[in-house]
């Protein structure tokens, strides 16, 4: 097994993802600078074999969230 041809410093291109809220597609990059990274609230990965949110459905659990733990 040759694994020499696996050049791990070229660019891993983002997934291209269905929310799993509302359908709408966005992209997701696993290298690290996906657009989740650069916001300013963290959320549980999902363990129930669902996938990421969109930044929309996202923001709005993290309000609800936020808003539940203040009430």
């Amino acid at each position: 097994m040759d694994l020499t041809s696996h050049d791990r410093s070229e660019p891993v291109a983002p997934r291209r993802l269905a929310c799993t809220a509302c359908g709408s597609e966005f992209s997701c990059s696993l290298t690290g600078s996906c657009w989740c990274s650069d916001e300013s609230f963290r959320l549980p990965m999902p363990t129930d074999s669902s996938d990421c949110l969109c930044p929309a459905c996202l923001r709005k659990l993290a309000e609800q969230q936020t808003a539940a733990s203040t009430t």
